[in-house]
This record gives structure tokens, sequence and C-alpha cells, in this order.
């Protein structure tokens, strides 16, 4: 992933990699219109201990929160197979990849551990794990091509 001089984003996926991409999205999609527990970390509550206000809460941005996050979904499966993407469509990509992450790491139960040392091969869980540490890469790559187009000197700095 690269920024190009103009303004645009190179997106160089080999073609299997592209095809892992492309079912996530679907999935994600299925899965934002259920109560399913590892949505907890798209949708974390706010009033934990006050059921109703919780509830009034979910009511105002749950709808707004959860089209935004379709309109990301739909952004990202029609840009898949592209291969430069505008600054709308990286970062539609960029959150796209991290509710992927968020949602995976949240069925996994995600450790510190488990991040640093990996899962053995014969864990059933490595697959998975091994898409999360990839969303994770694809994300990183995303996040240092953008920075590549931020003005650097004053104010990028510590201090």
């Amino acid at each position: 992933m690269e920024r190009t001089r103009r303004g645009q984003y190179r997106l160089r996926l080999p073609p299997q990699e592209r095809e892992i991409l492309r079912s996530l999205p679907r999935q994600l999609r299925e899965l934002l219109g259920t109560s399913d527990p590892a949505l907890r970390r798209l949708f974390p509550p706010a009033y934990e201990d006050d059921p109703e206000r919780q509830a009034e809460y979910e009511g105002l941005v749950s709808p707004e929160l959860t089209r935004d996050r379709l309109d990301t979904l739909a952004i990202v499966e029609r840009t898949i197979d592209s291969s430069k993407l505008t600054e709308e469509e990286i970062t539609a990509w960029l959150g796209a990849l991290n509710d992927l992450r968020l949602v995976l790491g949240t069925r996994l139960d995600v450790t510190e551990e488990m991040y640093e040392e990996g899962l053995p091969e014969d864990d059933p869980r490595s697959p998975a794990f091994a898409l999360f540490a990839y969303l994770g890469w694809l994300e990183e790559q995303i996040v240092e091509a953008m920075a590549s187009g931020l003005p650097r000197g004053e104010g990028t700095g510590p201090g």
C-alpha cells in the first residue's frame, strides 16, 4: 500500500488475499443485524448498570452507527478489485478492517499473550487467528500509507 502523488492509494493485493477479503464484508453485514455478543466491541454499552438508559442510548446511536458501518462495507465490496483507492475509499477500508478485527478478536478472546506468541498450528482457532493477524498487518499498511501524506515538520512530533 502506498500513496500516489495524486493523493490516491495504490492497492497491491494478490488475488488470493482479495478472495479472502471479498467474503468478509458480507459476513460482517449479516452479523450486524443480530445481537451477537461479538459485536460488543463495535457497540460498547454506555450505561451498563442502567438497562433503561442503555436501551434509550442504543435506540439513538445504533441505527446511525450501523448505517455508517454498512456504507463502509459497501465501499470495500465495490473497490475490492481496484488497484487504486481514493482518500474516502481507503478510510472506509481502514474502518471496515478495524471492525472486522474487533469482532474476530472478540470471538477469539484474544489476549496480549496470544497476540505476542500466536497460537499453535494444531489449535482449531489458528486459521481465524492468522486472519486476525493479517487484518492487523493490512491496517498497519494503510495507516502508514495515509501518514505518508501528512505534512512533516512543526507539530508532528513529541514535545
